[in-house]
């Protein structure tokens, strides 16, 4: 293991919880700023399905080699 001596300075006993639980609030802090910084998110979570009108690309724009 690369960073075992790690473990001599802090105890697993608090190194993992605190670790685990930085991970879990760095996530939920994450999901949070998708959640209110999208329009399709909310409604994704409520069920919705998410318009597949604008994946289409219109023939005018497709530029074909001359």
């Amino acid at each position: 293991m690369n960073q075992g001596r790690l473990w001599t300075v802090v105890s697993p006993s608090v190194g993992l919880p605190l670790f685990l639980a930085a991970v879990a609030v760095t996530s939920l802090i994450i999901h949070l700023a998708i959640l209110s910084h999208t329009t399709w998110l909310p409604g994704y979570y409520n069920g919705k399905a998410k318009a597949a009108a604008s994946l289409v690309i219109p023939a005018q724009q497709i530029i074909l080699p001359a």
